[in-house]
């Protein structure tokens, strides 16, 4: 979070995908910044699929992806 938080602040158009497990914690810690970045959040465990698997989750988030970009008003190419 801290990293999107400080491409923002330099003006470059950022966000973050995590698992699920990860929601509340995103939540937190953008509160305690004062932050909310574009984020999208993918089924949780990841460490554990194949190179398959990784593909059809980032295929399944890539709508929701774009979609953020898009709402951002961020060029999509």
């Amino acid at each position: 979070m801290h990293d999107i938080l400080d491409l923002d602040r330099r003006g470059v158009a950022g966000a973050f995908i995590a698992s699920e497990e990860f929601v509340e914690a995103a939540d937190s810690q953008a509160k305690s910044l004062g932050f909310s970045p574009f984020r999208a959040f993918v089924p949780h465990p990841i460490q554990n699929k194949t190179d398959a698997e990784m593909k059809a989750i980032a295929e399944g988030a890539f709508l929701e992806i774009l979609a953020l970009l898009e709402e951002s008003g961020e060029a999509v190419p």
